[in-house]
């Protein structure tokens, strides 16, 4: 069965949100947000496909980067790729036009050298995560036909993946899998990000692992560096711990990898003295060399405390943060979803662990979709979508950045 991970992400949200809706939240800064421009729903050159005529969200992903004040748009249901400045003019598309109408608006790449808006066709599948290195080169997961697909023995993973290359006008350039240029197909892509020099990162979820392949600018296998489920890192004189691999983020200024990793002990029931069940007991962010799979430091996360009052007593329970992403200078971005939007938390992974904390309004009619992304610079943006547009948004948390 195939999995939608931003309608699961969504899913989580409203559970969470619902479950703590009575919870009384400590006070941050609210950070303005600022409404970009608003799509509507559907397959023309200037709307996004996320819903079927039923309104219920189909199986393929939609994506985006902004990068340098551009959001590059991988709508996978639509089986095409956009670029919009954010004034919110349509510059160009790479679509599949066996699915899509022919566009309006734009002219044929071919046939248009010297036009600033336009399309380019290419057989676009399943189209789904993006990246965009500092020449505005395009890297996009695609989906192989099903009779190239392969199963991997060792892995139990379906290779039936790559991730093509396109210029910064969208002309196709090549197609990368886990050897490089034409190599052999990719299971279970996670994300794919660029980083120090152009530098592409690959990265994949499979049953038993998280593999990362690390390519140079023109698309050379540098290091793959597999993550085995059953040996992660643990900390020091700490045990008896479950831990469990949330996500894994790139530094986009250096070769570092950021994992995630969640711990959590057994709770025991005294009555009975058996094992009712698990509990939260730390987080940590570990810091890896590619080069040399090393770790080079981690930090302890802070949780974040939802405090509740039963019986005139007050109760207090540790929660875990997730990543929206990473950005320059060793810093990451923690968000907890609350009612009617995300606490937010900067930290950086130095020594000295300074900390930002802020808020950010999303309603909950906005979350019939939802994707986030964070430039280098720390500016987090999104695609929030209701029943009837999608809305692209940012908030200039990159100020909380900078004052780090």
């Amino acid at each position: 069965m195939k999995y939608n991970m931003s309608r699961y992400f969504c899913i989580l949200i409203f559970f969470i949100i619902g479950f703590f809706s009575s919870c009384s939240w400590v006070k941050v800064n609210s950070i303005s947000r600022e409404d970009l421009w608003s799509m509507d729903i559907g397959r023309l050159e200037d709307e996004i496909d996320l819903f079927n005529i039923e309104g219920k969200r189909t199986t393929g992903k939609t994506k985006f980067r902004m990068r340098d004040g551009f959001f590059y748009i991988s709508n996978g249901n639509g089986q095409k790729v956009v670029r919009y400045n954010s004034y919110s003019d349509l510059l160009f598309m790479i679509y599949n036009e066996d699915t899509n109408p022919s566009p309006l608006t734009l002219r044929n790449l071919n046939e248009a050298e010297s036009s600033t808006r336009w399309a380019y066709p290419w057989p676009l599948r399943e189209p789904g995560c993006i990246a965009v290195d500092s020449m505005r080169n395009i890297f996009v997961e695609d989906r192989i036909p099903s009779e190239r697909h392969s199963y991997d023995r060792k892995s139990m993973a379906l290779l039936d993946s790559v991730v093509l290359h396109f210029d910064q006008n969208g002309r196709f350039i090549e197609y990368l899998g886990q050897e490089g240029p034409g190599g052999t197909p990719f299971a279970g892509i996670n994300n794919i990000y660029t980083s120090i020099n152009d530098e592409l990162v690959v990265v994949c979820h499979l049953p038993s692992s998280w593999d990362i392949y690390w390519f140079d600018k023109n698309g050379h296998l540098l290091y793959r560096i597999p993550f085995a489920l059953d040996s992660l890192y643990t900390p020091k004189e700490r045990f008896g711990l479950f831990p469990s691999l949330d996500t894994i983020v790139i530094s986009p200024d250096e070769r570092k990898i950021f994992l995630k990793v969640d711990y959590y002990r057994e709770v025991m029931d005294e009555t009975t003295n058996t094992v009712a069940g698990r509990e939260p007991d730390s987080s940590f962010i570990w810091v890896v060399d590619p080069e040399t799979g090393e770790c080079l430091n981690s930090i302890m996360l802070p949780f974040y405390e939802s405090v509740t009052v039963v019986n005139n007593k007050k109760l207090t329970e540790n929660l875990f943060y997730s990543i929206f992403g990473a950005i320059n200078e060793d810093r990451i971005m923690l968000y907890f979803p609350l009612e009617n939007g995300f606490s937010l938390l900067l930290l950086s992974l130095k020594e000295t662990a300074e900390q930002r904390r802020g808020f950010i309004n999303v309603s909950s009619e906005e979350l019939q979709f939802c994707s986030f992304d964070v430039s280098n610079e720390g500016i987090l943006s999104a695609i929030l979508a209701t029943n009837s547009e999608v809305r692209v948004v940012w908030w200039r948390t990159d100020k909380l950045a900078r004052e780090m």
